[in-house]
């Protein structure tokens, strides 16, 4: 999911463990300004890594999903490999925080 849309829908914890491949889980809402404000830099970001998975999931209390990685402030980009992490960034300020996780797990 590529959208401005962080899905209510949550996969589960299992699933994403059994992912292939590199992926971005980015935790946020659609009402948080750091959200908002670090989205055009996380698109940028992601120019040229057309093929990774970007699952952008709506966090709060009782989310299984968050809380499972620890996700403290919003936005948490979590960075995998085959369903294990590699690296997170919190709070973006700049795209080359986004480009440096995204090197570790995408080889384009």
């Amino acid at each position: 999911m590529s959208s401005q849309e962080y899905s209510p829908n949550e996969p589960a914890r299992a699933e994403v463990d059994a992912w292939t491949g590199p992926a971005v889980l980015e935790f946020g809402t659609g009402w948080c300004g750091h959200c908002r404000a670090a989205q055009p830099l996380i698109g940028d970001a992601f120019a040229g890594h057309e093929q990774v998975r970007h699952v952008k999931v709506e966090d709060g209390r009782g989310r299984a999903l968050g809380r499972s990685f620890h996700v403290k402030l919003w936005p948490t980009l979590v960075f995998l490999k085959n369903g294990v992490e590699v690296n997170r960034v919190v709070r973006p300020l700049d795209a080359d925080e986004v480009r440096r996780g995204l090197g570790l797990i995408d080889g384009a």
